[in-house]
């Protein structure tokens, strides 16, 4: 079967189906490598300073700076309950910046302990804010990235990122079938559950308090969490499997509010 194309129109014809395939977008749509490059100068290394120790910093944990860039998310159990005053300790952050490893004090300011959420504070340097996404867009199946310090000191300060969907959006806590199984730190979410990001990208103890992001436009929906919600979600199980976590960063907005940020 063949078309006949009037000869009137062939060449308006050709000409649009030309336009067609050659034509490009006006912008290019921005991919992973650019939102990545965008987002880590915003990422931090958490940890404490101490000028006597060897070594005299040590981070263990991930952070990153909202607001007016001089604050700082991390999770609360990445927080040291006490620090060395004798010695000098003091809460600090680290990052690489101008080619230069730089280490700045910073204070705690508040912490949320039920979303296991801190909140801290530099004074002598200020950063690029991340833009805080919608918790309620995000959807099963979607592909999300976070970045951080996985292993804390072992890789230096040079932030690594992974990427993995959204495998289920779950309550914090699993049943259990006796009330013998659960612990005291587990009662109170029983009462109060909420709902938490279930990744299928494997993070590690240092990602805590990394931001999870949207590949493409970079804006936040989480915090990875490695230890407060696992213990919840797999404290039944007797070997943990590899799957990470997510606190949604509507949390996140709340707990600035009240404090007034």
């Amino acid at each position: 079967m063949s078309i006949h194309i009037n000869p009137a129109y062939k060449g308006h014809w050709l000409l649009s189906l030309m336009v067609l395939l050659c034509s490009k977008p006006l912008y290019a749509e921005p991919s992973l490598a650019d939102t990545v490059a965008k987002n880590k100068p915003s990422i931090v290394a958490i940890g404490t300073y101490m000028p006597k120790r060897n070594p005299r910093s040590i981070f263990m944990a991930t952070g990153f700076a909202v607001g007016d860039g001089r604050l700082i998310i991390t999770n609360a159990h990445a927080i040291p309950e006490t620090l060395d005053i004798e010695h000098l300790e003091q809460l600090a952050i680290f990052y690489h910046k101008d080619n230069v490893d730089k280490v700045v004090i910073a204070t705690e300011l508040a912490t949320d302990k039920d979303h296991d959420l801190a909140l801290l504070k530099i004074n002598d340097d200020r950063l690029p804010a991340l833009s805080l996404g919608s918790a309620t867009s995000v959807r099963e199946g979607q592909l999300y990235a976070f970045t951080g310090f996985p292993i804390g000191m072992v890789l230096g300060l040079s932030p690594v990122t992974h990427r993995g969907i959204i495998s289920a959006i779950t309550p914090n806590i699993i049943p259990l079938s006796h009330s013998t199984q659960i612990k005291q730190a587990q009662f109170k979410r029983l009462q109060e559950p909420y709902s938490v990001f279930q990744l299928d990208a494997t993070a590690y103890p240092g990602n805590s308090g990394s931001p999870l992001y949207h590949p493409e436009t970079g804006q936040v929906i989480g915090v990875i969490n490695k230890v407060f919600v696992q213990e919840s979600k797999e404290s039944a199980l007797t070997k943990p499997s590899g799957i990470s976590y997510a606190i949604p960063i509507n949390y996140v907005e709340s707990f600035l509010k009240t404090k007034g940020y």
